[in-house]
């Protein structure tokens, strides 16, 4: 591989891109209400809400104007934590992999303007709409360069056996959703929770550290594929029950799931989110171990539906998978407020 440049390091971004006190707080307060829910000591259901990759910054903004809106219209029942995924898997390593690699999607990558981008964006977050938001830990050695900007990060199906994955996921301050792996295995979901979970000592960009253990680490999940390249759903209440009794046969703390409404369990039809959150408010309704672990959603969401190609430029649309568009994004919030239990 070819060396470009030297990259600077978190310390340095953060300097560069400082957050106001007043929105340190605030962030401490978002993820004080967070570890709340997941102690179970708060009845309110988390929406991590957002456009499937955070593609375009004006158009970002615009969906997060619009959502702290409904924020405020539903926070006694939900805690709304925005989905801003700044970087994004890709399966066969081609295709655009996030703001990280390329802030403009149609020009060619620059990681270093991309992690000034990704700072700006989860800062201008935090500062101008209120929101501490969620992005996904593709690269555990980046985590740095936005940890004390995020609520919430996922550990991605393609991840989550990964030992640098599990082992950074345990020392960071924030929940983290754990998502069960491409093709199903609920005992690899479980391991990957409790190593989370556990003390560590390992390297770290470049350092020795030890890590806590985070109390916080859940499952999330998300459907699989299975052997024969067909898309199966994991959402259903017998899902459910049967990661319920994994845990109980556990000593893990805070025992918790988000269910992800998109990805396998829609067979990422953007549609089927819909019925899919209805589906699992309904089982949460009806069965109290349900209620107690499902502790909310993941709903990918942008301010039009569907997605589309690079360079055809619909504004608020994304560029990866299909998201649902604002009206229906913001309808569903308010029945899922009206419903839930």
């Amino acid at each position: 591989m070819n060396f470009i440049r030297k990259l600077p390091i978190p310390q340095k971004i953060k300097k560069q891109f400082p957050i106001p006190k007043e929105s340190a707080l605030l962030r401490n307060e978002k993820i004080a209400q967070l570890q709340s829910i997941f102690r179970g000591e708060s009845d309110k259901f988390v929406l991590i809400i957002g456009p499937c990759s955070a593609d375009n910054r004006d158009a970002v903004m615009a969906y997060l104007e619009k959502l702290c809106v409904v924020q405020e219209a539903v926070k006694d029942k939900l805690l709304i934590i925005p989905r801003l995924y700044t970087n994004k898997p890709r399966t066969t390593g081609e295709g655009y992999k996030g703001m990280l690699h390329q802030p403009d999607p149609a020009s060619r990558p620059d990681m270093l303007k991309g992690i000034i981008a990704i700072r700006e964006l989860h800062r201008s977050a935090l500062i101008d709409y209120g929101f501490v938001c969620a992005d996904e830990m593709l690269y555990p050695e980046n985590h740095r360069y936005l940890s004390d900007l995020l609520a919430y990060s996922a550990v991605g199906a393609r991840s989550v056996e990964n030992q640098q994955h599990r082992l950074t996921a345990s020392g960071m301050d924030v929940p983290v959703g754990m998502k069960n792996p491409t093709g199903g295995d609920m005992h690899v979901l479980m391991n990957s929770i409790y190593a989370a979970q556990c003390a560590h000592t390992f390297l770290y960009r470049g350092w020795e550290v030890h890590s806590d253990g985070n109390p916080y680490a859940h499952a999330i999940l998300r459907g699989y594929v299975d052997f024969s390249g067909k898309c199966v759903s994991n959402y259903h209440y017998e899902n459910l029950i049967e990661l319920f009794d994994l845990y109980s046969q556990t000593n893990l703390k805070n025992p918790a799931c988000i269910v992800d409404t998109n990805h396998a369990n829609s067979r990422k039809q953007y549609l089927e989110q819909i019925r899919i959150a209805k589906d699992v408010i309904y089982s949460r309704n009806h069965n109290p171990d349900i209620r107690k672990m499902v502790k909310g959603l993941m709903i990918e969401s942008y301010l039009e539906d569907g997605c589309q190609k690079i360079g055809d430029n619909v504004f608020g649309q994304s560029i990866t998978d299909p998201c649902l568009g604002w009206e229906k994004s913001e309808k569903l919030i308010y029945q899922i407020a009206e419903t839930v239990i």
